[in-house]
């Protein structure tokens, strides 16, 4: 069974509440629920992790090599700053795809550069939490299981 890791980054424990105008009022937890759902519609083993700190997201990833067989990152404000985050990828060699709930490429100049789009298998905004389905999606068709 493929396994999928999805790391929520910084302020994503707010959603619902947070500037709901870009977005959307879904909560973390459901963003979670649907994710599941849709996993056990795929065959797919899904788990999460959010945190606030980008040194857990990068243990997050070195934990996930040889567990996970993909993961789904939304790196919030670290897309635009974190190179550890982009060197723990390329250490572990998980294949990954980044999400976006709002379209960073409408938005400020800051937030159209991404570290990571470069090495991540692809990269979807926009959608809200639909671009996390749209990412395990992916991932259930064009990922093979280890």
């Amino acid at each position: 069974m493929l396994r999928v890791l999805v790391i929520h980054g910084p302020n994503l424990n707010l959603l619902g509440a947070r500037e709901p105008e870009l977005y959307g009022r879904a909560r973390l937890e459901d963003i979670n629920n649907e994710l599941e759902a849709l996993a056990g519609e795929l065959g797919v083993a899904v788990s999460f992790f959010q945190s606030n700190h980008e040194g857990e997201m990068v243990d997050a990833i070195h934990r996930a090599a040889g567990q996970a067989d993909a993961i789904i990152i939304n790196p919030a404000a670290y897309t635009h700053t974190s190179i550890a985050l982009r060197d723990a990828f390329l250490a572990t060699g998980i294949p990954f795809i980044e999400v976006h709930l709002s379209n960073v490429h409408a938005r400020e100049e800051f937030r159209q550069r991404s570290l990571l789009a470069g090495i991540a298998r692809g990269v979807i905004a926009g959608f809200g939490l639909d671009s996390y389905l749209l990412a395990l999606r992916a991932i259930a068709s064009n990922f093979n299981a280890k």
